[in-house]
């Protein structure tokens, strides 16, 4: 399932070869049949955005977005459990679900971080990734409704989500008031999560690019 894959991709940093991958990922999400025709025209006008800003504005809005504070963050247990040690357990179980079906996270990303988990989901049944992200519907709902409220077009990417699901999307007339963009907090502060993909073959920029086979003896 691309959609998942093109998603996830899409709420990556945007470096030069996500940007190199955009007309890949428009003609993916373009002709998927998991999503409405408004939502691909969301998705159409973020592309568009995406390929037309200048790169360092986009790196620095997208690190204003989704690294400075957790109203927005893009890691799922980040909304459930904070810093608590029940994200740390929760982790470890998904790390083992991912195990279980063959693949492991490549690198340091943590298993919630959503692109991977969409990129995961791009390889699994789409019965099983309809209750994956059913499970989680309504963070993804509020964050974006959140970005909705900070005229952010990344808020699409997340309705898109919602509606390859099979689940309600981004309530657009509901989405909270513009937000001032958030201060880095010091107790939240860390490196950025995710810098560019790395090439690998024709089709590297749509994964995600965090997941590898398990290697067997």
């Amino acid at each position: 399932m691309l959609t998942f894959r093109a998603l996830g991709a899409l709420l990556t940093y945007p470096g030069r070869e996500l940007v190199e991958a955009l007309p890949e990922i428009a003609g993916v999400l373009g002709t998927t049949r998991l999503l409405g025709s408004a939502q691909k025209q969301r998705l159409a006008e973020l592309i568009s955005e995406l390929r037309r800003a200048d790169p360092l504005e986009l790196e620095e809005r997208y690190v204003a977005l989704f690294d400075r504070g957790r109203a927005t963050s893009l890691h799922l247990f980040e909304h459930v459990h904070g810093d608590s040690r029940e994200r740390g357990q929760a982790m470890v179980d998904l790390g083992r679900v991912y195990e279980s079906a063959g693949f492991y996270l490549a690198g340091s990303e943590l298993p919630d971080y959503l692109p991977a988990v969409l990129e995961y989901l791009s390889c699994r049944p789409i019965a099983e990734a309809r209750e994956m992200l059913g499970d989680c519907a309504h963070i993804l709902r509020a964050v974006g409704e959140r970005l909705a409220g900070r005229g952010s077009r990344y808020a699409a990417v997340f309705d898109a989500v919602l509606g390859a699901a099979g689940q309600s999307g981004v309530d657009w007339g509901k989405a909270p008031p513009s937000e001032p963009e958030p201060a880095a907090d010091d107790d939240w502060a860390e490196e950025p999560a995710f810098g560019p993909a790395q090439p690998r073959g024709a089709r590297a920029a749509v994964a995600v690019m965090k997941f590898v086979p398990r290697m067997t003896k």
